[in-house]
């Protein structure tokens, strides 16, 4: 099981470079990015960085581990821009990069931005048509394609990725058609969820993919959770009830919870630093540290 972090969007690029060094250092899989342009609150005024200028620039300066977006949202841009731009980063990286897309939800960029919304089936409807497009460029010397919302003729895409191929992974957990879309394109799927969640959704993702024509097996499935751990029963007792997807505990009961994530067939397990303290980059290593340390070889 591979472990990858997370760090909160808002974070200077000093901070988010820094904590991404640490972890390599300390034998983590993977830094995964958040691919929007403001928070998704009235107040917007955070700094955010941009995440595939971001991505290039951690490629450059910390070996090793995957990086990847989670997960950028196909209406910010054409499909194949996006795809220039990941063959780009993967061989700025030397062939480590996992595009991570997705349908796109946050409208308050949209809306700010003047990029067009469009519905729930429209947006899925355009991020199939994308992952055709980018499968086709990638694979292809040139690549043609007459699409409702996308079209290409005789379309290069040079140099190809670093890596053959360079995995494309879905992230949502939309049951009739994200998980459909998944099971036809994509190499790894990303969900929010706790364990019950990911056995749940897992099971139609392989339905999905035996309907298609496809082994299951040949998508990894990864997972993301808030993380406490804490030896405080208190607040391990009130996070218990959190909506969002948490996993919460002492280092033992951790453990428990990382190894049924495991046992469930989860191949990547994705924590963010959003609970470790704002704008504390030691407490937050200490953390990661504990984590990698005393949690992680249990299911490794």
């Amino acid at each position: 099981m591979r472990f990858s972090f997370w760090p909160q969007p808002t974070q200077s690029y000093k901070d988010v470079l820094s904590l991404a060094q640490h972890v390599e250092q300390k034998g983590w899989d993977g830094i995964w990015l958040a691919d929007h342009f403001m928070p998704n609150a009235e107040d917007v005024s955070a700094p955010w960085p941009e995440a595939w200028t971001t991505l290039a620039a951690l490629g450059a300066c910390v070996p090793r581990i995957r990086l990847g977006t989670l997960v950028t949202g196909n209406t910010y841009r054409h499909p194949a821009v996006l795809a220039k731009m990941a063959a780009t980063v993967d061989h700025i990286s030397g062939g480590r990069v996992v595009l991570g897309i997705g349908s796109g939800w946050q409208e308050n960029e949209h809306m700010k931005y003047g990029i067009d919304f469009h519905t729930v089936g429209g947006r899925l409807a355009r991020l199939e048509e994308a992952c055709q497009v980018i499968r086709g460029l990638f694979e292809t010397d040139r690549f043609s394609f007459d699409g409702k919302f996308y079209q290409l003729k005789d379309a290069p895409l040079e140099p190809k990725p670093a890596q053959s191929p360079l995995p494309l992974l879905i992230g949502g957990g939309g049951e009739k058609k994200t998980l459909r879309i998944t099971a036809k394109y994509a190499d790894e799927w990303n969900v929010w969820g706790t364990v019950e969640t990911l056995v749940n959704k897992m099971a139609i993702l392989d339905q999905h993919c035996i309907d298609v024509g496809r082994d299951p097996k040949a998508i990894q499935r990864s997972a993301v959770a808030l993380m406490f751990l804490t030896d405080d029963e208190a607040l391990v007792k009130r996070m218990s009830g959190n909506a969002q997807a948490t996993i919460a505990g002492n280092v033992n009961q951790v453990r428990d919870t990382i190894a049924a994530y495991r046992d469930a067939g989860v191949d990547e397990l994705i924590v963010p630093d959003f609970t470790m303290g704002i704008g504390d980059t030691a407490q937050k290593r200490d953390t990661l540290d504990r984590f990698i340390d005393d949690v992680a070889p249990v299911a490794r």
